[in-house]
């Protein structure tokens, strides 16, 4: 059985956020769906047998001021064994002014000769009928990001704020070959005693034994780990307060062959250890 959830609601209330938050969350979301071809997208989502088991679709009055397409082709999802929730957005008017007046975007409606205000309002009695039938009415008027996306996960997956559904990548990386650009948070560790001038760790990487006990029998490397530690545990949940989904933690030495490779293996089963989701990922290890 498909699981539709119909997005809905007004200009400016948070309805992408939610849809971005939504696919985070395992459903396949596609955005300004017009309610015609919604039934045609049910039976081919039914047909994959299991590919697309959870859909959001937004749908809103960039599709039209016809509602009634809308409810018929939601009634026709009943044929094709599948279930669905209208989940619908709004904000005070102040608030959506301001955000329109944030990101310079046009409204969908705006027309000349009718001021914004206006324009809401209209907006307002088109989305009435649909608001009616909602299952699910958000207020975004004094939501932040974070705090829109610990709702939806309390309605939808029953979870709540620090429940360790974020995915933590740790990179290992030579600084010689330039910091990876999607790193979230970035730690040099070119401080520690280098295994390169030890002849006969040179041609070996930090996924071998020798190069691990020659990084890790240091009191800086223990030092440095232990203080590293205490801010991974302060800073995620922190991030997951804000609403991300995944972090990077890319650390660096020299060549990214030796020391950074040992210390991304060793923050990585720590992270793991707290219980949340994470890999790594050595981008030079394998360079000359």
């Amino acid at each position: 059985m498909v699981e539709f959830f119909i997005i809905s609601g007004m200009s400016g209330a948070g309805k992408s956020k939610a849809a971005s938050f939504l696919e985070d969350m395992g459903y396949y979301c596609v955005d300004n769906m017009p309610s015609e071809l919604i039934p045609r997208f049910a039976e081919l989502c039914v047909a994959t047998k299991g590919r697309f088991e959870r859909v959001a679709l937004v749908v809103d009055v960039r599709g039209g001021v016809d509602f009634n397409a809308l409810f018929d082709a939601l009634e026709s999802l009943t044929n094709y064994d599948c279930t669905y929730k209208i989940l619908f957005f709004e904000a005070n008017t102040d608030t959506i002014i301001k955000r329109y007046k944030e990101t310079r975007h046009r409204h969908p409606l705006a027309a000349d000769g009718q001021s914004i205000e206006q324009t809401i309002e209209r907006e307002h009695e088109m989305l009435s009928g649909v608001r009616a039938r909602a299952d699910y009415i958000i207020n975004t008027t004094s939501l932040s990001s974070a705090q829109l996306r610990e709702r939806l996960l309390e309605l939808f997956s029953g979870a709540k704020r620090h429940d360790k559904s974020i995915v933590i990548n740790v990179v290992s990386f030579g600084f010689k070959y330039g910091v990876p650009p999607e790193s979230d948070l970035v730690f040099d560790v070119r401080f520690l005693p280098n295994p390169y001038y030890e002849t006969e760790l040179r041609t070996q990487t930090g996924k071998q034994k020798p190069v691990r006990d020659y990084v890790m029998k240091w009191r800086i490397t223990g030092e440095f780990l232990e203080l590293l530690y205490k801010l991974i545990d302060f800073l995620i949940p922190q991030y997951i307060e804000e609403g991300k989904t995944s972090l990077a933690i890319s650390i660096g030495c020299t060549g990214g062959k030796h020391r950074s490779v040992v210390l991304a293996e060793e923050i990585r089963a720590y992270i793991e250890r707290r219980g949340y989701k994470s890999a790594v990922f050595h981008r030079d290890c394998g360079r000359e």
